[in-house]
This record gives structure tokens, C-alpha cells and sequence, in this order.
């Protein structure tokens, strides 16, 4: 009978723990409403940038921020490696190319026909079709053979020194290096237009022809048989082989 009522106090005791223990957990959820889930936790990690991708793929050493520089570069452009000419099997020569070293190739500056080894003369004109074209011819008259190519600086002049108009632009192609044997010629076309066939006025009559040769810084002058620039064109080509008029 005694034992049978301390069974019976030792379980209400348990009973009420538990009614306890629930009355808590409900206290606890009421707490845990709304206006709880509203403020966060003072130990949640803030979300920061480092959790955001860049735009661009790229990344910062600190996280996933764009670094916002490309390539490095060293403010010269390209590199001086990238300058240099390669060889056919694509190993680099440690040369840059040059404009300059290829037409040394083609004509050595020693090879060149110089105004104190040439004649030049103004040949007869070619009218047709409103155009007036001149052949300035050039011989070689020393001893051993010489090469010329390209254009030629040419102006007109009077006999005082006096220029007329302004000096032959550049026209047609630049043609290739001429080979002249002695006695043998080169010639280059100036070009103008008949009066009358533009509104532009002409311009006054030379008596001489103002020329440096291709590649040359001495000078020839020959008789200009009082050619006149009219329509605003004045034109020399490149040289060609052969004497003309």
C-alpha cells in the first residue's frame, strides 16, 4: 500500500515537469514571432560584395570584385618583341623591318644613277583628249651602269630662278628599279591639261625644268620649250626603261 503511493507522488511530480517544460516552449514561440525573424541575429555573418560574381568574370584577390584592369601593359604599346621580324621557320630574327632595307635590296645606294652621271632632256608633247603629257628622259652617260626607280622631284622655273605654279604631284603606280647601261635612258611622263578645258586659270610659261632625280639631292635643269601648266594639274610617274621623243 506504501509503495503503491509513492509510485502515485513520483508520477505527478514527472506530470508537472513536463506541464512545465511545454509552458516554456510556448513562452519561447510567442517570443519567436514576427517581430523576432524581423531583426537578425547578432551572430549571422553580414553578406558582404565577396559573395556577388563580377560583371566581367573576373576577379580580385579579395574576393569576387572585377580587378578593372585588363592585360598589364607598360603604357608603351606593343612590346619591342612583338616588333621584331621573324624568319620563314617563325623564329624571331631580332630585326624590325624596314621600309628602307628592303629597297636596299633592290638598289644599293652606291648602284643609284646620280645628276652628275646623266643628261636629261624635255621631250616632244603627246596631246589627246584634253591631256598634255611631256617625257623627261634621262641617259646614263658614264662609264658603268647605274639603276633608278621611283619618282622624281620636278618643278617649273623661269630663268631667273623664279618658280612657276607648285611642284609635279605623284601619279600612277610606283614602278620598279630601271637598270641603264651606258648610253641607255629612263623616262617619266609630266602631265597637264589643254587650255580650255578646265575653268582653272593656267599658269604663267617656264623656260626651264626644275628636276632631282629619284633618290638624289643634286639637281638638273633642261629647257622647259615653254611649258604651261593649265586645269590645275601637274603630274610625274614613276620612271620607265626606255627614251621617249
Amino acid at each position: 500500500m506504501s509503495l503503491t503511493f509513492k509510485t502515485l507522488g513520483r508520477g505527478r511530480r514527472v506530470a508537472a515537469g513536463s506541464l512545465i517544460a511545454v509552458a516554456a516552449l510556448g513562452l519561447t514561440a510567442c517570443q519567436s514571432g514576427p517581430d523576432a525573424t524581423s531583426r537578425p541575429s547578432s551572430n549571422a555573418a553580414p553578406v558582404t560584395s565577396h559573395d556577388q560574381p563580377s560583371g566581367d568574370g573576373s576577379q580580385s584577390a579579395g574576393g569576387s570584385k572585377p580587378t578593372g584592369a585588363g592585360p598589364q601593359s607598360n603604357g608603351q604599346g606593343p612590346s619591342a618583341s612583338s616588333a621584331k621580324e621573324t624568319s620563314p621557320g617563325g623564329k624571331p630574327t631580332g630585326k624590325a623591318p624596314s621600309a628602307a632595307q628592303s629597297q636596299a635590296s633592290a638598289m644599293a645606294a652606291s648602284d643609284r644613277c646620280t645628276a652628275d652621271q646623266m643628261s636629261l632632256r624635255l621631250g616632244a608633247s603627246d596631246i589627246g583628249a584634253g591631256n598634255i603629257r611631256y617625257p623627261l628622259v634621262f641617259t646614263n652617260k658614264g662609264k658603268k651602269a647605274c639603276s633608278l626607280r621611283g619618282y622624281p622631284g620636278v618643278s617649273l622655273i623661269k630663268r631667273d630662278g623664279s618658280a612657276v605654279g607648285k611642284p609635279a604631284t605623284r601619279g600612277g603606280g610606283p614602278g620598279g628599279a630601271v637598270r641603264l647601261q651606258p648610253g641607255q635612258s629612263a623616262h617619266v611622263l609630266l602631265h597637264t591639261l589643254n587650255e580650255g578645258v578646265s575653268d582653272t586659270p593656267c599658269w604663267d610659261r617656264s623656260q626651264l625644268v626644275f628636276v632631282y632625280p629619284p633618290g638624289s639631292k643634286e639637281p638638273m635643269t633642261t629647257g622647259s620649250a615653254g611649258l604651261r601648266v593649265c586645269g590645275g594639274r601637274f603630274e610625274v610617274t614613276a620612271v620607265e626603261a626606255g627614251g621617249l621623243g
